[in-house]
């Protein structure tokens, strides 16, 4: 009796061991929540997320207004670590989850060489409305990761170092920003505690002039100055530390408007990445651009030259099982059939027949000066070089019209372009065109034109004398 006695306290103390570990487990990645149910499933969405309180208190959670955010700037300013502090600050009032500097780059790469390379999403609220919140990369060589991320915003926090003033990526960050179509930017002036005040005067100074250079309301753009370091090590005695994170969350729910989203038209998803679950298939991950998503709706996925239909099976938006989802919101969903390598970034998720496929189209395109980082010599009437829109880039070829040989640094013309692949293309979206690490153009499609066929893949193969007379 006593031997067996002991083999079911041992078990039992094994079995409360192995509990207690899953637990533990589960709690630092953020893979489930501690107080999960069978009947719950696990987060199908790739961001770090703000979970409200349990149905199960049945508590009335009122639905705030949704906005989404993001930071952008130079390497090494602060991004990721104000991003971090945000969620630490927030935390204390109850209005997040903490997520560590580290949490946010998690790709092996990115904590091998110390940078950002991928966008991360995280969420928090104030007492006004929620926030899903985008860190982008800085460096020059990821800025298509940039690009993909700045798509997603609302409106943008510029991060500037007290220590360095404007730099390149700043500039370039701003330019994209105001071409993608972010229309209001807050100004964080980071590292404050350790330079003097006069040089935070010439920080500002510099940074309104560059905000009036691309076409921002430089004299109303807010400054918050501040240290996310010391504000993300809880000082909470400096007007640096805790206290600059507060002005921000105040800044953010003063300036930035609630924006109006199209509720009405039918679904549309831009893919920003995709992730497989065991025993469930794979996540599309994404910012939902318009309409209203609901679950058994019947779908199509779509680009590079893929059609495939779908139906939705699953949602999540910041960790929270939903049945329909909006305009506006970052969301993970499960399809029915589709495989991993089915699906690439840039691609689309969609109601079914609402979007056709192009790989050519018009466009007004302005081509940077040199004097804007841009190119220094004319572009040629024929000209192959990648173009990034959203959240995909791929190889295009632009042709210019009106009887155009060339087209110098500074001036604006017509195009015609033509794509690798078809793809879900709308009047009115925005590219940018780069050669290597540089900007040189950045456009706008006015026109949808009838698809060519590549031959062997190879846009030097299409016969572009007939399809310019044919215009």
């Amino acid at each position: 009796m006593v031997i067996n006695h002991f083999i079911k306290m041992k078990q039992l103390l094994q079995q409360v061991t192995s509990l207690r570990r899953i637990l533990y487990v589960a709690k630092n990645d953020r893979v489930f929540s501690i107080n999960q149910t069978k009947h719950q499933s696990p987060c199908l969405c790739s961001c770090h997320c703000y979970s409200t309180p349990a149905a199960s208190k049945k508590k009335v959670v009122v639905q705030k207004d949704h906005c989404n955010v993001g930071t952008i700037g130079h390497i090494d300013h602060g991004k990721t670590t104000l991003t971090s502090a945000i969620t630490a600050v927030q935390a204390k009032k109850g209005k997040a989850t903490f997520v560590p500097f580290d949490k946010i780059d998690q790709a092996p790469q990115e904590r091998l060489r110390g940078i950002t390379i991928n966008t991360a999403h995280v969420g928090y609220s104030t007492d006004k409305r929620h926030y899903a919140h985008t860190d982008c990369p800085g460096h020059m060589d990821f800025i298509k990761n940039m690009i993909a991320g700045t798509s997603q915003m609302d409106a943008a926090i510029v991060i500037v170092a007290a220590t360095d003033g404007q730099m390149p990526q700043t500039r370039e960050h701003l330019m994209l920003a105001k071409q993608i179509g972010v229309e209001k930017i807050i100004v964080f002036v980071n590292k404050c505690d350790i330079v003097d005040p006069e040089v935070l005067e010439l920080v500002e100074l510099e940074m309104r002039e560059l905000l009036d250079k691309y076409g921002y309301d430089s004299e109303n753009t807010p400054f918050v100055f501040g240290s996310a370091l010391l504000a993300l090590k809880g000082d909470t005695e400096s007007e640096y530390g805790e206290a600059c994170i507060h002005r921000l969350m105040d800044t953010l729910d003063e300036y930035i408007e609630t924006p109006q989203r199209d509720l009405k038209a039918p679904f549309f998803l831009p893919l920003d990445s995709s992730v497989p679950v065991p025993n469930r298939g794979t996540v599309m991950i994404g910012t939902l651009k318009r309409g209203v998503m609901k679950k058994g709706q019947e779908a199509e996925l779509l680009g590079f030259d893929k059609r495939i239909k779908t139906a939705i099976t699953g949602m999540q938006v910041f960790r929270k099982d939903v049945t329909e989802c909006q305009a506006g919101e970052n969301v993970g969903v499960l399809a029915r059939g589709i495989k991993k390598e089915q699906v690439e970034k840039g691609m689309v998720l969609a109601a079914y027949k609402s979007v056709t496929l192009h790989n050519r189209f018009e466009a007004t395109m302005y081509l940077l000066s040199e004097e804007e980082h841009g190119r220094k010599k004319a572009l040629p009437r024929c000209y192959t070089q990648m173009l990034y829109s959203d959240t995909w880039s791929m190889s295009c070829r632009l042709d210019l019209l009106e009887d155009m040989q060339i087209l110098m640094p500074g001036e604006r013309a017509s195009v015609h372009g033509t794509l690798l692949f078809e793809m879900a293309l709308t009047v009115g979206l925005s590219f940018s065109i780069r050669e290597g690490v540089t900007t040189i153009a950045t456009g706008k499609i006015t026109k949808l034109l009838p698809s060519v066929e590549i031959p062997k893949k190879k846009l030097k193969n299409v016969d572009y004398t007939k399809l310019l007379k044919s215009r």
